[in-house]
């Protein structure tokens, strides 16, 4: 799945199953900063705005406010936030 011009998503899943896993491929990048080759880690809550005020009431702040990849007015909303060793995680909600 294309995400406007800036990557590519591929899910992968067993046959019959959701998606468990999705990788990322981000144009011109090829290299990372933080880590060793890795970017973030997603993951899928149930609600992504009660699980964000929990996640403020532990003093973790997102990067920006929810949001809707690649410019879409439909489908589930992501967020990234930051873990104590300063690695991203996304967390992918309704």
């Amino acid at each position: 799945m294309p995400i406007g011009e800036e990557a590519i998503n591929v899910f992968m899943a067993m046959p019959g199953e959701d998606p468990r896993l999705e990788l990322t491929y981000n144009h011109g990048v090829d290299s990372y900063d933080h880590g060793s080759g890795y970017n973030h880690i997603a993951l899928g809550v149930e609600d992504l705005d009660a699980t964000l005020e929990r996640l403020a009431a532990a003093g973790i702040e997102p990067e920006k406010p929810p949001y809707r990849p690649g410019g879409r007015t439909e489908g589930r909303r992501i967020c990234f936030v930051r873990d104590p060793d300063g690695y991203r995680i996304e967390l992918i909600g309704e």
